[in-house]
């Protein structure tokens, strides 16, 4: 009995001396906390202070009598901008300018522009716009927008520059590789409409896509190109060269069209509920016909996801030139009725886990743009040449109808890329006969 009494009380004063340990430990980890928490709020209240001590020495003593809101509008550009190449802040001006380009028709250049290395570069033309038909280049630095240099001027600063009157003409001067000097060149805004998919056919068997830009519709649009041709189409390519991206839904439905499970890419931010993962299902998927995917510098956002995913799926060859390198989302975050801020709140990240944020999509196969040399002999007459000259001479005793002639070739450079085609875009060319060993290897 008397044992077991101090049995008893033995495992009486175990029990007390771990709950004493324990709740020694819980009050100096709650103690801990709570120190941590009092120093982060004592150094937030003493970065506001020293803020504020700033912002009133410059108001007071400045050379120039600048009122308190400039200073707060020029420390909040400051800050934003300083953050990412993709952050600013959008004044009552830029706010507004924003909701017209996301809503309403405008008179622009037709090219993206975004900071790469500290300067404002053109990431792509749109085809058929005026900043195509000018000559504007993916890679081009742009210097000076009309007489107004572009050095510490935000994305949506020169966007707003570069937007006006339909008809008007603005002046852009550029650095592009290979030139000596800097190039000025004229352009007359138009409005800018855009063809986002367009199919054509190389050949009897191999399907071409071009997509141009990421709108709602592309997904839509893509799919109709395919189920027509469907029966005939052996291997496809999809041309996402100087696309500068738009919609990510569009992009994971058109990854989605061509892969059958798995994730698509996945977006992760600083806080959990910025997270979010993006999967293929069997039941989206349209073809599994053999596949190449051409990119170059101007491909970017959407275009790299979707290039970056079918890569790292392997599913098809990605052919041209590394891509831009802007794997971020941001939002719009309205701060009063009229001003906003535009802020990075996560990135993407490929099915491999590799980021594209300033790293881009490197293609499998590196092919720069060109044309394609060939060397013909000129003492070989072929029969076909021998045909083409007596159809000459033909032509001279009873002529043809050269305008229906010209009608009938542009129609057909519409819906068929040609051979003489071909041998003026070597990115194409070497993409479309890797598509051909594809295709007869899948046929073994």
């Amino acid at each position: 009995m008397k044992n077991k009494k101090f049995i008893t009380l033995g495992f009486a004063t175990v029990a007390l001396a771990i709950f004493t340990l324990f709740s020694t430990n819980l009050f100096a980890e709650a103690r801990d906390t709570k120190s941590a928490k009092v120093k982060r709020e004592t150094s937030r209240l003493e970065a506001l202070a020293k803020f504020t001590k700033v912002i009133s020495i410059v108001e007071q003593y400045d050379v120039d009598d600048i009122s308190i809101e400039e200073l707060i509008d020029k420390a909040l550009e400051g800050m934003m901008s300083n953050l990412d190449a993709h952050s600013n802040y959008l004044k009552t001006k830029d706010f507004k300018n924003l909701k017209v380009q996301t809503d309403g028709e405008f008179g622009g250049l037709g090219i993206t522009v975004g900071i790469k290395d500290g300067a404002l570069t053109v990431i792509a033309p749109i085809e058929g716009t005026p900043a195509d038909k000018a000559g504007l280049k993916s890679g081009d630095i742009i210097l000076k927008i009309n007489n107004k240099s572009t050095l510490s001027m935000t994305i949506d600063e020169a966007v707003s520059i570069m937007r006006g009157k339909v008809g008007d003409p603005i002046d852009i001067t550029i650095v592009r590789e290979g030139e000596v000097k800097p190039l000025k060149i004229n352009i007359v805004r138009g409005v800018i409409t855009i063809e986002s998919v367009y199919a054509k056919s190389i050949g009897e068997d191999i399907q071409y896509i071009r997509v141009t830009s990421f709108d709602k519709k592309v997904v839509d649009d893509v799919s109709d190109a395919i189920k027509k041709r469907k029966s005939n189409t052996k291997g496809i390519i999809l041309d996402l060269r100087n696309n500068p991206g738009g919609l990510l839904t569009q992009a994971v439905g058109l990854v989605d069209t061509f892969v059958d499970d798995g994730v698509i890419v996945s977006q992760k931010g600083r806080h959990k509920s910025d997270d979010e993962s993006y999967s293929a299902k069997s039941s989206n998927t349209l073809t599994k016909v053999p596949l190449v995917i051409l990119v170059n510098g101007g491909s970017a956002s959407a275009s790299e996801i979707v290039s970056g995913s079918l890569q790292d799926h392997k599913r098809g060859i990605v052919v041209g030139q590394n891509t831009f390198g802007k794997g971020s989302v941001q939002v719009v975050l309205p701060i009063t009725a009229d001003e906003a801020i535009k802020l990075t709140i996560a990135r993407y990240y490929l099915p491999s886990g590799r980021t594209i944020q300033a790293v881009g999509v490197k293609p499998d196969i590196e092919v720069l743009p060109g044309e394609v040399k060939t060397r013909t002999n000129e003492f070989t007459l072929k029969e076909a040449d021998l045909k083409k000259h007596l159809e000459k001479e033909l032509e001279k005793v009873d002529p043809k109808d050269n305008n229906a002639t010209k009608k009938d070739d542009e129609k057909a450079s519409k819906f068929i890329i040609t051979p003489k085609m071909m041998k003026k875009d070597m990115q194409l060319k070497v993409g479309t006969d890797i598509l051909k060993a594809l295709i007869i290897t899948k046929g073994n």
